[in-house]
């Protein structure tokens, strides 16, 4: 069962800008970084072969659904009643606002991340340190004795 769609077949979902609003226009309004990461990733679709390309679009559908379970789940918690323009203008705030939550706490972790490596790799390095066998120069290979001598 696809996506519901409103009238001449168009997407309920998020609204993507103005109808009246020309390709070109919404490009020229795209900021030169998000124009950059399009132009990358249409580059990196052309050299896809016909798997991988289905491959993406499967992850993308099944992101697509995980997404509207999600926004589905937190508009009943919300508790609010909402016509179809209001319902997509929700989901695309709660999808904006989750994502600022979840760099948010990527960026946390990363740093707790970085404030602890030093310490395990201090301890990682004790520990190597101690389960090698003390380096005598003595006895290193190049020592052993040699009988073609």
């Amino acid at each position: 069962m696809g996506p519901p769609h409103g009238p001449a077949g168009q997407s309920m979902g998020p609204p993507r800008g103005p109808a009246s609003q020309s390709i070109r226009d919404r490009w020229l309004a795209m900021p030169p970084e998000a124009r950059q990461n399009f132009r990358r990733n249409a580059e990196r679709w052309m050299r896809m072969s016909p798997e991988e390309r289905n491959v993406m679009r499967q992850r993308e559908n099944s992101l697509r659904a995980t997404v509207k379970r999600e926004t589905d789940a937190a508009l009943r918690e919300s508790g609010v009643n909402l016509n179809p323009q209001e319902r997509a203008q929700f989901e695309s705030r709660y999808m904006q606002e989750r994502r600022k939550v979840e760099q948010t706490l990527r960026q946390e972790i990363e740093a707790e991340r970085q404030k602890e490596l030093p310490a395990l790799i201090q301890q990682l390095k004790k520990e190597f340190q101690i389960d090698q066998p003390t380096r005598n120069p003595a006895t290193k290979p190049a020592d052993s004795v040699n009988p073609k001598k």
